[in-house]
């Protein structure tokens, strides 16, 4: 499926299950695919969820552009689509840039009408200073902007499974993510400090670490729960940054408990 945001960008979603049922947002991270949750929405589904499955702009199928590379505008997208949908109430969950998307999301929109967020491995701040410890692997203010225009390394601890492997080889041969594009919005994503929204949450926030997470320390999310008695925290062993698609079945365990507590 396909809408078109204001500034004229199409956006590629999927819409699985009831029209009437609790609805589920996804986003995924930067340069990331939609496809990596399908063992989670196939889940979700089939427990009586509505999910809703999106591709930012200038990733996945969605329309290269050069115009957004801002996180307030993807949490504009977000609005967007949740307001053509007619949502109500949604249940946000991201995956790296994709939880710091719903993050922008509450600081420009609030949290009254949003049931729940799942943050799946993502620092509420990316950069190490005095003041957190807890941001994307060793980076610092006075380096950031250079370590950033290089690849970032594996990103995973654990292999997919062989199907959702070669479904996402083909995907990226077909629609192959620009980094040099995106890096403004990289950047912009970096320089966030989301610990303000976090503070003032008046709705939960399920944190999901990789133990074996390549790219932040697990810890994060033992300090980011100090800051709201909102914030519940769970660890996925054998697990680096992908959670959700290297070990399917212990995200979702974790998510659906979390989810039958709502």
């Amino acid at each position: 499926m396909k809408f078109y945001t204001n500034d004229g960008v199409e956006i590629v979603y999927d819409d699985f299950g009831e029209p009437d049922n609790q609805p589920i947002v996804i986003l995924s991270g930067i340069g990331a695919y939609k496809e990596y949750w399908e063992a989670t929405i196939e889940m979700l589904v089939s427990h009586h969820y509505r999910v809703i499955n999106m591709d930012a702009r200038n990733q996945g199928q969605s329309e290269r552009t050069g115009k957004g590379l801002r996180m307030a505008r993807h949490a504009q997208d977000l609005q967007e689509l949740i307001e053509k949908l007619a949502l109500k109430d949604p249940i946000l969950m991201g995956n790296s840039m994709g939880a710091a998307t719903m993050f922008a999301y509450v600081s420009l929109y609030g949290d009254q009408h949003v049931k729940a967020i799942i943050d799946v491995d993502q620092s509420p701040k990316m950069i190490n200073d005095d003041t957190w410890k807890f941001g994307f692997k060793d980076i610092g203010w006075d380096d950031f902007h250079e370590v950033l225009k290089f690849p970032f390394g594996k990103a995973t601890h654990k292999n997919f499974d062989n199907q959702l492997f070669a479904k996402l080889q083909a995907l990226k041969q077909e629609y192959p993510y620009d980094a040099e594009l995106n890096y403004p919005l990289l950047i912009d994503h970096a320089t966030q400090d989301w610990r303000d929204i976090i503070l003032h949450l008046s709705c939960p926030l399920l944190i999901i670490c990789g133990k074996n997470s390549p790219y932040f320390n697990p810890e994060f999310g033992k300090a980011t729960a100090k800051m709201s008695n909102q914030v519940s925290v769970e660890v996925v062993d054998n697990a680096g940054h992908l959670v959700m698609a290297e070990q399917p079945q212990e995200f979702n365990r974790v998510l659906l408990n979390f989810l039958g507590k709502l």
